[in-house]
């Protein structure tokens, strides 16, 4: 399974342009991973380290909504 955090910063070295940032989702096994993990939050039964890994799925999921906003800013720009 790769690391989605590691996943943003390899996409983020590719250069992408405004599109593909807007673009941008998850690996399939990073969501299936995200959803378990939210998933052992609602039924309370996640350990300390899975709610910390959590935690870090939702900070970088908040930087990714933050940079996609950016990037349909860039788009909006007039050239």
């Amino acid at each position: 399974m790769m690391n989605p955090t590691r996943e943003i910063l390899d996409f983020l070295l590719s250069a992408p342009t405004p599109q593909q940032v807007i673009a941008l989702q998850a690996s399939e096994s990073a969501q299936e991973r995200i959803r378990y993990l939210l998933d052992g939050n609602r039924a309370s039964t996640l350990t300390d380290g899975e709610r910390a890994e959590l935690d870090s799925y939702l900070q970088l999921d908040h930087f990714v909504r933050q940079l996609k906003i950016r990037a349909r800013e860039k788009l909006a720009e007039p050239a």
